[in-house]
């Protein structure tokens, strides 16, 4: 036991939240090297008494391949061309501002064809100009799953538990990914890659951190137990790797010293499951010939160990800066996504109170040396984020340069499914009042992820302040809970296609999540009759997407307006709880295997609403026609990157309004010209007026789809609209008499 420190030290964080930490280090003996010793094996052995083996492994670490490319790279005259202090959001929009998101295993390509060659196609990117798509997120395309003895094992978490810098055979080989990257290029297009700061999968740097080599253990949050306390661990089953803690045994490892402890939630909780943040390990043979035990932290499932980013080693940084340099540096892309990066530092607290481990100042400072070598290199970052806005607001000041909207997505789904855009206007002006504006946004329609509904903000920091709602107060855990429920109640216990997924969100598809806003319970009420209006609801939710400050983002699911699968076609998939698979299926951008039941992956091909790309673009009036219009209004007046007013109150309840200066974010621009987008979230036109204290008086209201004027503003800095069901209205403001 260390003796107490009668001096005392000054307590440098806040002390009601985070006291001061332990004031030495851990004794010297506990230091050790590792080095792989030789011992007398069958060459077959999948151990640490094999040196082939650990050989073997080293030669696939990520750790090894940063290594040796951070050697090729250092020294370079090109890592010093590039400003990369702070992010800059308006650089990174022009580069590309209008985003398709790719997810290797559902799109169906030609017999044989890799997923990278196919979206490397000349008719995909002709496709691409048409509608106004500059940038391409390929989604994870690198190896992914784990180890086990010599064999692969599957991905556990849709290729993001990422085991290697190397393309995956499944989705093609770098000199694709290369092919991409030029034929986007062709295109004015760029490709947009991700990193996984935050974990790996089970593959060889996780194996070889468990045989205790070299730095390996300092990538991972993981702590060896001494054997005297095994049977504080639970025992391993029979053909797996790690046990799940119990909240049991996380307290008392806890209350030993060992780890940290309980975190401050637990993201994918299940019981039985996944009850904690930490798993034990079996016994495991050490390069040094000992057995061990770890216990190591997954922020999110068994098989996605989390990295550490303070070891003595940077080991863990190593890795990461390492997997950036090469998509930038050898398969050509121009910015990479941040996945998990909100979850970089852990800290113990008080007694009692839950370990810190979102908004730590190590998470931001491990961002800002990611966004940093990223910028220096000449390209951009966005992150995924889903924690409060002022989290979001921190984390960007020196970070990544645009965030995903997690700020607002639920919001807009919560006015389509009631029909009132309160809580959405209430989330997007305490969006701008904190400090993160919509121009350094990601905004975006499906992904490859659940309709994510934790309301971060409002359910923790926030959860106890009041907010008007509804002309009453409520407070923040509240809101959080109402708006859960409602969702919920629309969108999954009125139609059976869509399914809550564990504690995070909503598992469906745009145009499923607009047929049960609309009323249809089941698929099969899903008729060709119903189509016309969910597609002006997917252009609805386009428009608020787009005519916006920030980047627009949206998928293939979205391009073909696909529905759900039904649960029974992806039965496997789904009964470990993972319902996210429903809303994956198949799709046919360019009707490259018109007959295909599936794609090469095995993902069973969904219903279509609008059709393939070629198809619809020959019709006129389809989804990615009028998509088309929206995006050309975008890119004709600049709103991508302008500034964001005002989010006024509105006259009726399913109108959205949002006003913007069309000044591409320069302070001084007084005389940029001012921008009204007008929204209608319900299925009944709207009659309305428009009224904000940043609308100039005595000028003329431009239709800019039309170029005709529809009124005049007021003296009382008001108009008045009309707007069709799920209509919306890009209004643009010119002086009386120059509206010509």
């Amino acid at each position: 036991m260390d003796e107490p420190d009668e001096h005392g030290t000054e307590i440098t964080y806040d002390e009601q939240r985070y006291p001061a930490r332990p004031r030495r280090l851990r004794p010297r003996d506990q230091f050790r090297s590792g080095s792989v010793r030789r011992f007398r094996t069958d060459p077959r052995t999948a151990n640490a008494s094999n040196p082939s083996y650990v050989e073997w492994l080293v030669r696939q670490s990520m750790l090894k391949d940063a290594d040796v490319l951070s050697r090729q790279l250092s020294g370079q005259p090109s890592m010093w061309r590039n400003p990369y202090a702070r992010p800059d959001a308006r650089r990174a929009i022009g580069v590309a501002d209008v985003w398709f998101t790719a997810y290797p295993i559902s799109l169906i390509t030609r017999p044989g064809q890799s997923f990278l060659d196919a979206l490397g196609e000349e008719a995909l990117w002709a496709a691409f100009e048409h509608i106004g798509i500059n940038g391409l997120h390929t989604g994870p395309v690198k190896r992914a799953g784990g180890i086990t003895d010599w064999m692969e094992t599957p991905s556990v978490d849709g290729h993001f538990d990422r085991i290697s810098t190397q393309i995956d055979p499944a989705f093609g080989d770098e000199d694709a990914f290369r092919r991409l990257s030029d034929v986007a290029e062709e295109h004015s297009g760029s490709i947009i890659d991700d990193i996984v700061p935050g974990h790996t999968g089970k593959g060889a740097d996780f194996r070889l951190a468990e045989m205790a080599f070299k730095d390996y253990p300092g990538i991972y949050h993981m702590v060896e137990i001494p054997p005297e306390d095994w049977h504080l661990l639970p025992e391993v089953p029979e053909g797996r790797d790690a046990a799940n803690l119990d909240a049991t045994a996380e307290r008392e490892l806890s209350d030993r010293g060992y780890i940290i402890g309980e975190l401050q939630r637990v993201i994918f909780y299940m019981p039985g499951v996944k009850e904690t943040n930490w798993s034990a390990t079996p016994p495991v043979l050490g390069v040094d010939g000992v057995e061990r035990r770890w216990v190591y932290l997954h922020y999110f499932k068994q098989g996605q160990p989390s990295i550490n980013w303070l070891d003595p080693t940077f080991a863990g940084m190593r890795l990461v800066i390492g997997d950036a340099l090469h998509s930038l540096g050898d398969l050509g892309t121009s910015a990479l996504r941040l996945d998990a990066n909100g979850f970089l530092g852990v800290e113990k607290s008080a007694e009692g109170l839950p370990a810190w481990s979102e908004g730590h100042p190590l998470s931001h400072a491990a961002n800002h040396i990611i966004a940093g070598m990223v910028r220096k290199v000449g390209g951009f970052t966005f992150q995924e984020l889903n924690l409060t806005i002022e989290d979001i607001r921190d984390t960007s000041a020196v970070g990544a340069d645009l965030s995903y909207d997690f700020v607002s997505r639920p919001g807009y789904h919560h006015a389509l499914a009631t029909g009132d855009t309160e809580f959405l206007r209430l989330t997007l002006m305490s969006s701008l009042e904190l400090g993160v504006e919509p121009v350094g946004l990601v905004h975006g329609l499906q992904n490859h992820d659940e309709l994510t509904y934790e309301l971060v903000h409002w359910a923790t920091r926030h959860r106890d302040e009041v907010y008007p709602f509804r002309h009453k107060e409520i407070t923040g855990g509240e809101l959080a809970e109402l708006i859960r429920a409602e969702l919920t109640e629309t969108l999954t216990e009125q139609a059976d296609y869509n399914r809550v997924f564990t504690q995070n969100g909503i598992a469906c598809t745009s145009a499923s999540l607009i047929a049960a806003t609309q009323g249809f319970a089941t698929l099969d009420d899903i008729t060709e009759e119903a189509v016309p209006a969910i597609r002006d609801a997917h252009i609805l939710l386009a428009k608020y997407n787009a005519w916006q400050p920030g980047v627009f983002a949206l998928s293939g699911w979205d391009l073909t307006g696909m529905l759900t699968l039904p649960a029974d076609d992806v039965r496997d998939l789904i009964d470990t709880g993972d319902t996210r698979w429903i809303e994956r299926g198949a799709h046919d951008l360019i009707d490259a295997a018109p007959d295909a039941m599936t794609s090469s992956a095995g993902m069973p091909r969904g219903r279509s609403l609008y059709g393939s790309l070629p198809s619809q673009i020959e019709e006129p009036g389809s989804f990615v026609n009028r998509l088309a219009e929206v995006l050309q209004i975008r890119r004709d007046h600049g709103v991508a990157t302008a500034t964001q007013l005002d989010v006024p109150h509105v006259a009726h309840p399913a109108m959205l309004v949002l006003v913007h200066r069309l000044d591409d974010g320069k302070p001084d621009a007084d005389d940029a010209p001012i921008q009204v987008t007008v929204l209608n979230f319900s299925g009944e036109g709207v009659d309305g007026t428009v009224h904000s204290e940043a609308l100039p008086t005595q000028h003329a209201v431009i239709d800019a789809a039309t170029g005709e004027g529809i009124g005049h503003v007021d003296d009382l800095q008001s108009f008045s609209v009309r707007l069709p069901p799920y209509g919306g209205l890009f209004l643009t403001l010119e002086p009386v008499g120059q509206e010509d």
